[in-house]
Order: structure tokens, then sequence, then C-alpha cells
């Protein structure tokens, strides 16, 4: 056999040969399956199913819209956050004020849902000031503080002046009532959450793809990095903080319509354990894998109601089992480099 001249060497080099690649199943493309499951969602209503089914849909829409909105904070930028619960119960607060007769004031609902929603993002921006510099523990502890003081002041804010109406909550939520639509009944409470949340997802895959959601994904990485390079790791943080908790108001407002009612006890800390859970297990870091994670994480306890108390302990061992087998979510990335690999091939395309 003669030996490779350098002219062959560096033919290999600019044009390495074609590996044989192993055999894998056919998968139809992610398009076609979003698009699948997003007209089934549609007629779902039309299938005439029961107002359980109905209402246990509804508040997976809302839960995976606090999903999507953490996976922002936890999933990318890298910030974990214990108190998220905290702006899912500004928002449905400030909408069941300015959309009830508790003060008597009752705003259209795009007035009411902006709100809410940009209280509950000033909240992320007032949260996410002083905790710049934490990392990591520390930062989830003072996250985790600020969960239980938002908390504490929806349960006792009902004097001198009754503002949150105390462990009563607000009753008589308005229903929303968009133009000619007035989603006076769970299938169009339905369709509105439907609807609202494929356009927060379509802004989150949005916000992702920009710049500001590069600069996130670096600040995960390596802040340090991040920082050599010329990302200003301040302004990146805050509007992290800032629109992940924008996504937690929006998604308070639709929980107070759908309710028509809000209690303080809806917003303990263990609903931002709930959230981050969906998170993890749909896919920390992916579009639609906290969809995914709260898909499951409401309907697995539901379709276990017949056994009891044992069913936690069967959904905690089929989420140990998950984490084992697949430990990034059911919708990540098995390894890290492989998420890399396709991250680098759509860029070269």
């Amino acid at each position: 056999m003669e030996p490779a001249t350098p002219q062959d060497a560096a033919r290999n080099v600019l044009d390495p040969p074609v590996e044989k690649q192993a055999w894998r199943p056919w998968r139809p493309p992610a398009r076609v399956v979003v698009l699948a499951a997003v007209l089934v969602a549609f007629a779902i209503p039309l299938a005439d199913p029961s107002q359980y089914a109905l209402r246990i849909l509804a508040t997976i829409g809302i839960y995976g819209l606090l999903a999507t909105g953490l996976n922002i904070v936890v999933g990318r930028a890298g910030l974990l956050d214990l108190g998220y619960v905290a702006f899912f119960g500004l928002g449905a607060y400030t909408y069941a004020m300015v959309a009830s007769d508790h003060f008597h004031i009752h705003f259209p609902f795009l007035v009411a849902l902006a709100l809410s929603t940009t209280v509950a993002a000033l909240a992320g921006v007032v949260l996410g000031i002083p905790v710049l510099r934490l990392r990591g523990d520390y930062l989830a502890i003072v996250t985790l503080g600020f969960g239980e003081i938002v908390y504490l002041v929806l349960l006792n804010l009902d004097r001198p002046i009754n503002i949150t109406g105390g462990v009563a909550g607000i009753l008589e939520v308005d229903h929303p009532d968009l133009f000619l639509f007035t989603a006076d009944s769970l299938v169009a409470n339905y369709y509105l959450i439907l609807v609202l949340l494929l356009l927060s997802v379509f802004a989150a895959h949005r916000l992702v793809a920009s710049r500001i959601g590069r600069a996130w994904v670096a600040i995960r990485e390596d802040e340090t990095a991040a920082a050599a390079v010329g990302i200003n790791t301040t302004s990146a943080k805050l509007w992290a903080f800032g629109i992940g908790a924008s996504f937690s108001g929006f998604a308070g407002s639709l929980f107070a319509a759908l309710q028509g009612a809000v209690f303080p006890n809806t917003f303990l800390f263990t609903q931002s354990i709930l959230v981050l859970a969906m998170v993890i297990v749909g896919g920390m870091g992916t579009l639609w894998g906290p969809l995914i994670g709260a898909a499951v994480m409401i309907v697995l306890p539901e379709v276990l109601r017949d056994v009891g108390a044992l069913r936690f302990v069967i959904v905690g061992v089929v989420f140990v089992v998950l984490m084992i087998f697949r430990p990034f979510g059911i919708l990540g990335a098995r390894r890290p480099e492989r998420s890399l690999r396709r991250t680098i091939d759509r860029t070269a395309q």
C-alpha cells in the first residue's frame, strides 16, 4: 500500500471522508408533531369531554405557561428561583383587584391583563436588583424568602385597609371579555388559555433566538467568561427576572379569571417546587419541554387518584426512574454534547 501524499492528507482535512452512520428509526419532523398536537388541542372540545377533563386541560395550559416563564429564568439564564410562585400570586391578585367588586373596579380584560403582567414584571426586576451578585444556593434562599414574604403579605393585608381580602381572598372575579368574545364558560376559557399559551410559547421562542437569549445561555454556562467577552450580565439577569416574572403574572391573570376567585393558600412554596419539577421533567432549556412536564405533573396524580395517598409514592418512583434513564428530561438531550452538535449544525446551515 502506497503511503499517503501531502496532497491526500490536505484533501482529507478539507473534505473528510463520509463515515457510515448507524441506522436510526424514522421520526416525523418536529414541526409536523407540533402542528398535529395543536390541531388535537383545538379539536378536544368538539369531542364533548367532561367538565372535569376540560378543567384539567385548562390547568395544564396555565401551569404550562408558568413553566415556560420559569424555564427562561432557570433553564436559559441558569438562575435558580424558588420564589417564582410570588409573581403568580401578584398577577392573580392584581387582576382580581381591578376586575371584581372588591374595589368596585371593572377594567377591560386586556387592560387588567396588561396591568397584572406589568406589576409581576416590575416585582421581578425589584427582586433581581439585590440578588445580582448571588449565585447558586444563596440565590435560591433569597428568592425563597421573597416568595414567603409575598405570601404573608397576601394573607395579612386585610387590615387596617382590606386590600387582599386576607384568608377569605377575593371573590366574583370578572370573566374575560375580549371584544365580542366573552369567556363565560369552561370551553371558552379553555380556548382563550390555549391561544394565549401558544402566543406565549412563540414569544419565548423568539426571545431564546434573540441576542438577549444567547446572552442568557452564555451566563448560564460561565458568567465570568460571558462578562469577559462584553456581555452586560447585570442587564441580562434583570431581563431574565423581569420577563420570567411577566410570564408568571400573565398566568396568574388567567388563573384568576378561570377560577373566578383567588385565595392566598393557592400560592404556597410547594407551587414553586411543582413548577420547577415541570421544567426539569419536561427538559430544562427546551421549548416544548415545560409543556410536556406540566402535562405529566398534572395528569399523572389525577390518573392515580383512586389509589389514595399511595399515588404520591407511585409518582415519586416514576420520577426517580425517569431521572435515572432521562436525566436531562423527557425532551432534553441525552448528553450535552449532542445538543451542542445540533446547535452547530443548524448554525452552519
